[in-house]
């Protein structure tokens, strides 16, 4: 298991390393100048976002199709993960994360399209779309398809659902000692109360769970920073400084550099936002929208939101708190979080706890989606239910092993399905820019798209599917 577990941790750091850095950064540059700054558009789309577009065809809500996004893709990397990249690069890793965040909308945006243009309805009259359907419909790039639905039902049960769970029943055992098995057992049924009711379901637990959690740690945040008033603009200045000047933060961080700032910055960013990454464009394609570009709008919410917004509220906090309390241990950024938010009377440690107890868990949710609909796409609907049941069990199972392994092996799949999607939206670039133009350059937002050419390609594939 050693010589397992150590390959894939050099796989990882090879996969994650500045080829995949510059790969995920340029893309997101590539699409913000050729789709002429989608980011101007942004309040438009917090506007669409909140709106029910009711002749539209589709499974849930455009916000609840954003929930669920958010859902899967706000967990404990925007807490732990930050804070890891400060530990790492120094406080400069937040304005890199922050700015990846800001051109990474203009990615989930083209995600967003693609899933709507090229989604298809079942005989049974649900949207299915994502990543593998552009590539077989866009691209006919049937093998490149089927391999991005592999990895992301490998990664729905690494990232998204067992080393969730175990972080769960961790931080459950260590702060209130109750037993891994104890905590197991209730993520199990909790999992198992909400997935057996499909999409759904998901949908209006996630709308009703993700900004309930997103307001209160939020608001947290600017308490802490309230507390914090007297450090926060320094703070904000050292993050901009050393973000090309590390040694001016000094301390524990005078081994940083420039590159390491922008390499733990910059993939925190894209770790956490998954933009590029192809997961959140597989619930986009459920949306009720009339046209691709409005749930293209919506869908680039996410982005801002998760990192432009709270994972720069985290690294706000964090690093004022460094300032105020220079006694603060940087051994990890698990002990940097923790030590930070405890320095605050009363709110700081249960603010944190329930922070990662609910993002966790939204983050099991949303991921148990993305992983049914690779596995329906590689073997149809008959094994919904299968799968199901599998990764329900499989929450306790990661609730009580030891899974190092797993976060490895995790990160591979992910690395793995971000290079299929990525070259799907290089080369669909074009696609995405006629899109817009037709719907948003011109005005045209409230117009709806041909459905036609979506069933006769359903019709198509099971004709095939028949016939093999």
């Amino acid at each position: 298991m050693e010589s397992i577990n150590e390959f894939f941790v050099t796989l990882s750091s090879w996969l994650w390393g500045w080829p995949m850095i510059i790969l995920l950064l340029g893309t997101h540059i590539f699409l913000t100048v050729r789709l002429r700054f989608p980011q101007r558009k942004l309040f438009m789309a917090i506007k669409l976002s909140v709106r029910r577009d009711k002749n539209a065809t589709g499974d849930v809500s455009q916000f609840g199709a954003l929930a669920t996004a958010l859902a899967a893709t706000i967990g404990t990397g925007n807490i732990i993960g930050v804070a890891t990249a400060i530990t790492l690069g120094g406080p400069g890793a937040v304005l890199w994360c922050w700015l990846t965040g800001v051109f990474g909308i203009a990615t989930k945006y083209s995600e967003g399209l693609l899933a709507i243009k090229y989604r298809v309805r079942t005989p049974r009259g649900r949207m299915l779309g994502g990543p593998m359907y552009a590539l077989e419909r866009g691209l006919g790039w049937k093998k490149m398809a089927v391999a991005f639905a592999v990895f992301t039902a490998m990664a729905s049960f690494g990232i998204g659902n067992t080393v969730q769970a175990n972080a769960i029943a961790t931080l459950a055992n260590s702060s209130y000692g109750i037993s891994p098995a104890i905590t197991g057992a209730i993520i199990m049924l909790l999992t198992g109360a909400v997935l057996l009711g499909g999409v759904k379901s998901i949908s209006r637990v996630c709308s009703a769970l993700v900004p309930a959690m997103a307001l209160c740690y939020v608001l947290g945040c600017i308490y802490i920073l309230f507390v914090n008033s007297g450090y926060v603009w320094p703070a904000i200045k050292l993050i901009c400084t050393s973000a090309f000047n590390p040694q001016a933060a000094g301390g524990g961080f005078a081994g940083a550099t420039v590159m390491m700032a922008a390499r733990y910055g910059i993939a925190r960013g894209l770790f956490s936002n998954e933009s590029g990454l192809g997961s959140a464009p597989i619930v986009a394609a459920a949306a009720q929208t009339r046209n691709p570009v409005r749930q293209a709008l919506v869908s680039s919410t996410g982005t801002f939101w998760d990192t432009v917004v709270i994972c720069a509220l985290t690294g706000i906090v964090i690093v004022s708190s460094i300032l105020a309390y220079p006694d603060i241990s940087f051994s990890n950024g698990a002990t940097l979080t923790k030590t930070a938010f405890s320095k605050i009377p009363y709110v700081g440690t249960p603010l944190l706890n329930f922070g990662l107890l609910t993002f966790a868990f939204s983050t099991i949710l949303g991921w148990s989606y993305y992983g049914e609909r690779a596995v329906e796409y590689l073997k149809g609907e008959k094994w919904m239910l299968v799968y199901r049941i599998v990764y329900i069990l499989a929450t306790f199972i990661g609730a009580t092993a030891s899974l190092s392994i797993v976060w490895n092996i995790s990160d591979c799949m992910n690395a793995l399905m971000a290079i299929p999607n990525l070259l799907s939206l290089l080369f669909l670039s074009g696609i995405i820019v006629h899109e817009t133009k037709k719907y948003l350059w011109r005005g045209r937002l409230d117009r709806e798209m041909n459905d036609e050419e979506i069933e006769e390609f359903m019709r198509q594939r099971q004709n095939n599917d028949a016939d093999s």
